[in-house]
Formats: C-alpha cells, structure tokens, sequence
C-alpha cells in the first residue's frame, strides 16, 4: 500500500517537472490534464485494464475475467488483492502519463482525455499482459521487475507516435533545419519534480518485491539509488566535456535515466552492476536527446531518451548483469555465464513490446486526428497559451496585466 501511495505521488513529481520544463503560459493546463488523465486512467483500469492483464481464460493478448474489479475477486476476501489492484493501477497511470510528454504545449484538451481511455484500453494493458500478467514474454522469462519496458519503453512509444503526428512547436525549428531552444519557466520546478520522482521510484522499484518478509526490498532500493546517483554524474560528466558547461536540466534527465535503466533489473544485478547500468544512461540519455533533436522530432519533456532509450538499455541490461543468485525469472546474464540467451529474450520483448506501443498509438491518433479535424491547437492558440485558449484561465494570472476598472 505505502508503494502504491508513492507511485500515485509521482504524478505530483511530473506535473513539477513537465510545467517547469515548458513555458508558463501552458502551466495550468499540464497540472490540470495530469490530474483528469490520472482520473481517467483510474476509472478505465477498474472497468477492464486490471481484467485484461491479470484476468483468466486469456488469449493471446489479453486476460478475460474479472471485469469491473470488485476488489475480492481474486483470492476470495483477501485484502491483500485490492492492495495490488490499486498498486497496479499506480503503474499504468504512470504510463499515461509518460505518454503524454509527447504531447506538451500544443495537443487539444479533448486529445488527452480521449487517448487516455483508448491508451489504458488497447495499448498498456497487451504489453502488460504480455510480460506481468503471464503472457508470452513471460513464458520465455522475459526479466522486467518493475517496468522499464512494461511502463516506461510504452509510454515513450506513445510519445514517438504523438510528437510524430502533432509536428513540432512553433518555433522550435528553422527552415535550415537548425534547433531553437525553447526552455521551460521553471528549473527549481523541475529540480523538485526530479526529486519527488527519485523517492517515488522506492515505491515503484522496492515496492514491485510485494514482500517485506526477507527485507529484500531494500537491497532493490538500494540499487535504485546507486544506479539514479551515476546516471546524474555521468550527465554532468558527459555535458562537462561536450559543452563546456554543467548543464543543470541534463542532470536531472541522467537521474531521471539512471531510475529507468534501473526499474527492469533492479532485484536481478549486484551493486556494483547497478551503477554501470546508472552511469550508462546517463551517457546514453545525452546523446539521445541531441539525436531527436536533430531529427526534428520536437520531445519538450524528452520523454524519448529518459524514458524510451534508458528504458531499451535497462530492459537489456539484465542479459549483461542478472546473477544467478537473483535471477528468480528467466536465466543469468551473459557475464554470468548465462551466455546469449536472456540478451535474446530481452531484446525480443523490447522489439515486440515497443513496436505493438508504437504501432497501436500511432493508429490511433492517427483515426483520431481524422475525426476530431486535428489532435492539434490552431497557430493562434498554440501562440496565446493553452491555459487561455484552452481553459479561460491563466497558471499565473498575477503576471497578466489588467485595466483597471474605475
């Protein structure tokens, strides 16, 4: 219960770190759609998510009972199971919300809430399924203990498909192809998102042991920690050398890689390994971040790199580094003496998983923006602010001017 307090928690970590990392005149829009979505999100896993994961008499894609959890369904009147209903609800929340940092500053209000229902039904819960729920990928020992591909590799390919769709900012791109930066308004906001998200990730990560009997939790929090320590100094390192400079937002996305490098293999390496595979991402998530960028792909959030490339290498991670002391599921790693056949399992999942995320959103947004004539604001209310076209308000209505009134 207390894991599943921390991950809900994370939501208040993005809205910190996804407003501050965009302009102020969208503010009270994202705070807004991550609350509705979380909402949403909620209500469709209660009525069917839940069921098409973890439910019976499955097929190949989804599980078919217990629809509309009544939370005894499972184990007669166990408390116990709505306990992991609400745990599990925690996290396919969160992949919403990834998901939707591809669409920052320029979707329609309406975009959210109707993809919100669709994502939570035909996207997450296949993938989930799949790999937790005792799908296909889980037959094979598939190793995601907490969701690098499950929530995170998800949520970023539905972010690819939307940044596709929706085209960059305005503004963002010249016609030579040059990048214009456009920084958020807040970076103490994003620093504090990044923090909220660090301690929430105790929930997601130790948490996922469903246990405090052996205190096995807190060895994977503690490799949750290491690995979310070296990726934020292989950011500053990397940006350090690069730059010249010690860029403050690529810290806090190295911390923010270094957390989802981890999630997949968090209770199947060593210490030691956990940092490696901290450090890497933090490594990795620069230049990611550049390689979008100049591939006109307009990712405010950078949910791509943090979540959608730190999210492949941890989900490969654990064919280097799974011990076979700690591979409770699946096979020990190449370095192991496991030799090719975890690599090989884990790179399938990554490629299935993060092409069905892809491929599934893609359609639907692209059946969306045909019938809703556009997912997209018109010039004009991209440019006023969405807090105002959107919802007749501002985040910040003290820094508007008004005519006094006599």
């Amino acid at each position: 219960m207390l894991g599943a307090i921390l991950v809900i928690l994370m939501q208040g970590g993005f809205i910190l770190l996804e407003s501050g990392s965009t302009r102020m005149k969208n503010a009270g829009h994202i705070a807004g759609k991550t609350i509705v979505t979380f909402g949403i999100g909620s209500l469709v896993f209660w009525a069917v998510g839940y069921a098409f994961i973890f439910g019976e008499h499955a097929n190949f894609f989804v599980g078919l009972s217990h629809f509309f959890y009544s939370g005894y369904q499972i184990d007669g009147t166990d408390l116990s199971s709505s306990v992991f209903f609400l745990f599990q609800l925690a996290f396919a929340t969160i992949a919403l919300t990834i998901a939707f940092g591809g669409f920052a500053e320029r979707a329609k209000f309406s975009t959210y809430v109707i993809f919100s229902i669709l994502f939570s039904v035909i996207v997450y819960p296949v993938v989930a399924h799949w790999i937790w729920g005792g799908g296909w990928l889980a037959e094979h020992g598939k190793q995601d203990f907490a969701g690098s591909t499950v929530v995170h590799l998800t949520g970023a390919m539905a972010a690819l498909a939307a940044t596709i769709l929706l085209k960059p900012r305005i503004g963002k791109y010249n016609k030579d192809g040059s990048v214009n930066a456009i920084y958020g308004h807040n970076q103490v906001f994003t620093a504090l998102g990044v923090l909220i998200l660090w301690v929430g990730w105790f929930g997601f990560n130790a948490g996922s042991t469903l246990s405090v009997a052996d205190g096995f939790f807190g060895f994977v929090a503690l490799n949750t920690n290491l690995a979310a320590g070296a990726g934020a100094f292989a950011a500053l390192l990397i940006s350090w050398l690069v730059l010249g400079k010690s860029d403050i937002g690529m810290i806090l996305n190295g911390a923010l890689a270094g957390l989802v490098a981890i999630t997949a293999s968090c209770a199947f390496v060593s210490a030691w390994a956990a940092v490696i595979i901290g450090f890497i991402a933090g490594i990795l998530v620069f230049y990611s971040m550049r390689f979008f960028d100049n591939r006109k792909i307009d990712d405010p959030i950078y949910a791509l790199s943090v979540h959608g490339t730190a999210g492949v290498w941890g989900t490969l991670s654990t064919g280097f580094f799974a011990t076979k002391e700690l591979a409770t599921v699946g096979s020990p790693g190449l370095f192991y003496g496991g030799g090719f056949h975890q690599l090989g399992v884990q790179l399938t999942g990554v490629v299935v998983s993060g092409l069905y995320a892809f491929i599934v959103s893609f359609v639907i947004l692209y059946v969306m923006k045909k019938l809703m004539n556009g997912l997209r604001v018109t010039e004009e209310e991209e440019i006023i602010g969405l807090d105002l076209s959107e919802h007749g308000t501002y985040g910040y209505p003290e820094l508007i001017a008004k005519e006094k009134i006599s």
